[in-house]
């Protein structure tokens, strides 16, 4: 069974399709094909949302599962035509970005950041992740998924790097949460689309909310290296530069690892 943004309205009024269902293997490949098989009944921001996803990805082909009803499991359909291909790399960092500033909404008196390139951290802990796809066949769309912890208990904690809404006994509005969410999104990919000043203040907006900059990581590589060193900042495409003493690393991919804070988390 599936309706049309039942329980949503505050998303409703944002995307122009926000779909509901009950279970889904993975929001992300449903999205990605009904939007290829149905484009026109497809428009920029529309959404595709379960609380049951029972075979979801993460970043680097990484498995994400969580019990019925404990996250949300959403897919967001991106339409990039007027978006600057070099300007593109910003866009898991512009989601990111609007995700963490849903969460801290909800969240008050807790630290919430983003850590590059796209995972949503609470007081240093993982409560959102974030995979962009590109539709195959068709390079303008992106697909964003995104899961958040909501009322995942700290029984039900997949890690120990872990959290969520329930976890620090705060309840969450799903809707308002969602609705946040995406006029952010909407906002920042406006602002890449047009360039210039709005784009600029939207870097600016990125770098200030990612906990990554001014911390010791460690960076796994997917060619089987690792970078051990200090974030310094974002370059012009959103990549992450890592001084590691002898030499500066620009990293356009990789696995992130906080391992000493020596700013803000």
């Amino acid at each position: 069974m599936s309706n049309l943004a039942t329980g949503y309205p505050l998303a409703a009024a944002i995307s122009p399709r926000l779909h509901v269902i009950d279970s889904t293997p993975s929001t992300n490949a449903k999205l990605l094909r009904d939007a290829f098989d149905d484009p026109e009944g497809h428009p920029h921001l529309s959404v595709l949302l379960t609380r049951d996803q029972t075979a979801g990805r993460g970043r680097l082909d990484r498995t994400w599962v969580a019990p019925a009803g404990a996250a949300l499991a959403v897919s967001v359909l991106l339409r990039t035509d007027a978006v600057a291909v070099s300007d593109r790399g910003w866009i898991p960092l512009v989601a990111g970005e609007a995700m963490a500033t849903a969460v801290a909404s909800q969240l008050d008196g807790l630290d919430v950041g983003l850590k590059w390139p796209n995972d949503v951290l609470v007081d240093g802990l993982k409560i959102s992740g974030i995979l962009a796809e590109v539709m195959p066949g068709d390079p303008q769309s992106v697909v964003l998924g995104v899961g958040v912890n909501t009322a995942m208990t700290a029984a039900q904690l997949p890690v120990p790097t872990a959290t969520s809404f329930a976890a620090h006994g705060r309840p969450v509005d799903e809707d308002r949460l969602l609705a946040d969410f995406l006029r952010g999104l909407r906002d920042g990919i406006a602002a890449l689309a047009v360039g210039g000043g709005p784009a600029a203040e939207l870097r600016e907006r990125v770098t200030a909310a990612c906990a990554t900059l001014q911390n010791e990581v460690r960076v796994s590589l997917p060619d089987g290296t690792e970078i051990t060193g200090r974030a310094v900042r974002l370059d012009e495409a959103g990549r992450l530069v890592v001084d590691a003493g002898s030499a500066e690393h620009v990293v356009a991919a990789g696995d992130v690892v906080h391992v000493r804070a020596s700013g803000r988390a």
